[in-house]
């Protein structure tokens, strides 16, 4: 998976907003950070700690958690060596967004556990 990947999928979502700072992508909705672009190959997106840990014990290999996040609702996805469709999972978690919907959701889905705002306006530093 790359960059231009996980646009498509988070510029789908209604109200996500797309900018850059320092020639590194990120998106928002309503200025909450749902996700940013670290480097070429590794993102970080807002997730709760239920969910993030889901995803650490499922897919070890595409998600960590380094110490700088370790008390903030991230989760850092590898898009370079990680599993392309758990990446695509945590980038367009509803909750992820705060309950952002998709094209996808039908009247009455669930949220989906996460709230990463992916309730968090977490901002990174």
């Amino acid at each position: 998976m790359q960059i231009h990947d996980v646009a498509r999928l988070t510029e789908d979502l209604a109200g996500v907003r797309h900018t850059a700072r320092n020639g590194l992508a990120e998106w928002r909705y309503h200025g909450r950070l749902v996700a940013r672009q670290l480097d070429d190959v590794h993102l970080v997106i807002r997730a709760d700690f239920g969910y993030r840990d889901s995803m650490l014990r499922q897919f070890p290999e595409t998600f960590s958690v380094p110490a700088r996040y370790v008390k903030h609702m991230m989760v850092v996805a590898d898009l370079a060596e990680g599993d392309d469709g758990a990446i695509e999972d945590a980038s367009k978690q509803r909750g992820s967004f705060n309950g952002v919907p998709t094209d996808k959701d039908e009247p009455g889905d669930e949220a989906m556990p996460c709230q990463l705002a992916l309730d968090m306006a977490l901002e990174l530093s």
